[in-house]
């Protein structure tokens, strides 16, 4: 199984801690992010890992030399300039056929083997992971009849909706609906194959999830590893 982690951002929303560190190399608690999800990727089954690198690429390559689990190959994908979060997969070299794609700052519990047998089982062009969000409304939500009478009164109701959590599963054919040279994001690419006919499946989960993208996101996802960091540190499944 082959895994692609996005880490080519700049994490303008981060700082001042991303001025002198990379988002994914940020520690929760004394473990970088990065760290995280590769052992996690490797006791999934994932054998192939390529890093999409840009900004402070020098400081992963760094990382990753001095580290890495023993049976994970790791490879890097060097952009000139930012390709988005779906064109950097046209510069990779020998794509599986079916293969992960995820953001490379994200503390989760998610059950990846799962999420690419699902991919499999559903013949999928593309799987999307998907985590539950609910919006709390502070007023009474009224609803309305054509003719403006009363069809529901709802006081401060819940609304819930479903968010991607950065984490995917494609097949190399979405090569085909990637713009060669452009900027080009993970929604174009769903949206693209969706639209042309292809199957996306989407995979929904109540596992744990924290986007760490501002400062509030990275204070949680720290306080929640500290807690219980065996929770998010599995032991990998071996060769």
């Amino acid at each position: 199984m082959m895994a692609i982690i996005l880490a080519g951002g700049l994490g303008t929303r981060l700082k001042p801690f991303t001025v002198t560190i990379p988002k994914p190399l940020l520690p929760l608690g004394n473990v970088p992010i990065l760290e995280v999800v590769v052992q996690q990727l490797s006791a999934a089954g994932v054998k192939r890992i390529v890093l999409t690198l840009g900004h402070m690429a020098p400081f992963f390559t760094a990382f990753l030399d001095s580290w890495a689990p023993e049976n994970v190959k790791i490879e890097y994908c060097i952009e000139k300039s930012p390709l988005g979060t779906a064109g950097s997969l046209a510069l990779i070299q020998d794509l599986e056929d079916d293969f992960i794609v995820m953001n490379g700052d994200i503390l989760t519990t998610l059950d990846f083997g799962d999420l690419f047998s699902v991919h499999m089982e559903k013949n999928a062009w593309g799987t999307i992971a998907l985590s539950r969000r609910d919006v709390n409304i502070d007023y009474g939500v009224v609803e309305s009849t054509e003719d403006n009478l009363l069809k529901s009164y709802i006081e401060k109701p819940s609304m819930p909706y479903y968010v991607s959590m950065g984490i995917n599963v494609l097949t190399r054919r979405c090569l085909e609906y990637i713009p060669a040279g452009q900027k080009f994001d993970m929604p174009q690419l769903m949206s693209a194959m969706k639209d042309a006919g292809r199957s996306v499946v989407c995979y929904k989960t109540d596992c744990y999830w924290q986007d760490i993208g501002r400062f509030d996101d990275y204070q949680q996802a720290s306080e929640d590893f500290d807690k219980a960091p065996e929770r998010f540190m599995p032991q990998s499944k071996g060769a």
